[in-house]
């Protein structure tokens, strides 16, 4: 499972930039003694002595704060010995008050880093459990998944996707809750929590979305919010029997996933409609299952509208198919690195919405042919 918090964990390109930005307080402090030492008087550089000891608590604990505090102080008097007409008492007592309130802010700061850090280690938590790590193989079937949260601190959100081996083969969900916030995130592990009970009890996908339906509903009745009118689901299922060499797609209102079926690249569309969920009472609930192809070497790739969303700096959306074309044969998790690097080049580093994806790979040789593309 590729996530953000999971790329996090590795050593980023700057962290060499940010551990030399930690010594800027002793650089300050070393640059404004030598002018104040080698300078006339009249210029008084040692004024700025206090900037030191403030700038030092935005990113040092609270002792060294003080000390450097005290190491600025010992410098004035220092001075004060060279110049004997400098103001030194006054500029002490400004390092004085400067350092004693630089140091309550330090430790202020470092309660709030300590708080978002117990806050973050809950939303790991969470996010393991409503979008946890799939195994990388499910019997024939080659998985990974990627999860990339819009704004930086975020853990979880309204994507979501499951995988789960059942006695009809091997379903895959993923889907997108309209609406922002923990109403989305409720929403989104209502479907997944009813999808992991519901994939091994029902024989037809059909019945899978009829309870993640009554799942949604329920869930949208019990805890009603502001968005609730637009409080939807999209949702596609697929189910790939075992050895049976294809694939069956219900798509409920979602993005069309990406097949390369034998070096061809094209996205499986609907051929009938399906309404997103908790909207059947408003446009019905007909639904239509479309039957595709999955050779040995075919690969799905399942997606958010976060992918196909993704805007560069003129405003032009990301070409997920042009992109597709240009990888070529690639195990899932490398496949989903690659997406990952270049939706963050693409955008810029930004990005705009939530994204979730699952890349299938069928490596086995025990097929039957099917019809390419068909419905039921």
């Amino acid at each position: 499972m590729i996530t953000l918090g999971r790329l996090r964990g590795r050593r980023p390109p700057y962290r060499g930039r940010w551990e030399t930005a930690l010594l800027a307080p002793v650089v300050l402090t070393i640059v404004i003694a030598g002018l104040a030492f080698s300078t006339p008087r009249e210029i008084a550089f040692s004024r700025l002595l206090p900037a030191a000891p403030a700038l030092a608590a935005a990113m040092w604990p609270v002792l060294p704060t003080i000390l450097l505090g005290a190491f600025c102080l010992l410098v004035m008097i220092g001075l004060s010995f060279v110049y004997t007409d400098l103001g030194t008492p006054y500029t002490a007592a400004a390092i004085v008050a400067v350092t004693l309130a630089a140091a309550y802010a330090s430790h202020i700061r470092l309660q709030r880093e300590e708080m978002l850090f117990h806050i973050r280690l809950v939303a790991d938590a969470a996010q393991k459990v409503l979008l946890r790590p799939l195994p990388p193989r499910i019997e024939d079937v080659e998985i990974e998944s990627l999860y990339l949260a819009a704004q930086e601190q975020a853990r979880i959100g309204g994507d979501f996707y499951e995988a789960a081996d059942t006695p009809y083969g091997v379903r895959l969900l993923i889907g997108d809750v309209r609406g922002k916030g923990l109403s989305a995130v409720g929403a989104a592990s209502a479907v997944i929590s009813c999808f992991r009970e519901a994939a091994y009890d029902e024989p037809d996908l059909r019945g899978i979305i009829h309870r993640l339906e009554t799942s949604i509903t329920r869930y949208s009745a019990a805890f009603p919010a502001q968005d609730l009118p637009e409080r939807f689901a999209t949702a596609l299922i697929a189910e790939i029997p075992h050895g049976r060499g294809h694939v069956r797609l219900l798509n409920c209102g979602h993005p069309p996933p990406m097949l390369v079926h034998r070096g061809e690249i094209r996205a499986l569309e609907p051929t009938t409609p399906s309404p997103p969920l908790n909207l059947a009472m408003l446009i019905g609930d007909q639904y239509c299952v479309d039957t595709v192809a999955f050779a040995p070497g075919d690969q799905l790739l399942l997606y958010t509208d976060g992918v196909t969303e993704t805007r560069d700096r003129t405003g032009e959306f990301f070409p997920l198919p042009d992109w597709m074309r240009r990888q070529g044969p690639a195990p899932p998790g490398e496949l989903l690195a690659r997406l990952h690097r270049d939706l963050l080049h693409y955008s810029g580093g930004r990005l705009n919405d939530d994204i979730a994806a699952l890349a299938v790979r069928c490596p086995n040789t025990r097929t039957q042919e099917h019809p390419a593309y068909g419905n039921s």
